[in-house]
């Protein structure tokens, strides 16, 4: 198993712990892991992605969305057809599950179902507390001495 050393990143960063486990977790997969159902990420404004998946011949009911502890996991489960005869099957209608990490504050919107098309709509949310702020540098502000200190010195 292949491993990367990221202690120079910690010497400098602060809250990218979960980046380790994230490569982990990538170096360990399958590299030969399934390509079904395709999908885009696609960025649609500086805090608004999409995710589409091609779930031909899924209905809503079949697809199951979820998100736990950052992960949002995508599920299609074909109920129980009929018995059919094909001469040629090329369409993919099997069961499927996809995975994807998502950073902090990304929180998903919105789903919906069109055309044969899942698209899953995420928005990032910053707290107003881990915005970016400006403190302000105060000129000509005097120190507030220690009372105690000068009447030890002056004994």
């Amino acid at each position: 198993m292949n491993s990367i050393d990221l202690s120079p990143l910690y010497r400098n960063s602060i809250g990218f712990d979960r980046l380790a486990s994230l490569i982990d977790s990538a170096l360990a997969t399958d590299s030969v892991s399934s390509g079904y159902p395709p999908y885009n990420i696609e960025v649609l404004s500086e805090n608004h992605y999409a995710i589409t998946l091609a779930v031909a011949g899924f209905e809503q009911r079949e697809l199951d969305i979820k998100v736990e502890k950052g992960v949002l996991t995508v599920r299609g489960e074909k109920a129980t057809e009929e018995e059919r005869k094909y001469l040629y099957r090329g369409i993919a209608n099997r069961t499927f599950e996809r995975k994807f990490n998502l950073a902090d504050y990304v929180e998903v919107v919105d789903a919906g179902l069109s055309n044969g098309l899942l698209t899953i709509n995420l928005k990032k949310e910053i707290p107003e507390a881990m915005q970016p702020k400006t403190i302000s540098i105060n000129q000509n502000r005097k120190v507030i001495e220690n009372k105690t200190d000068e009447s030890e010195h002056a004994a």
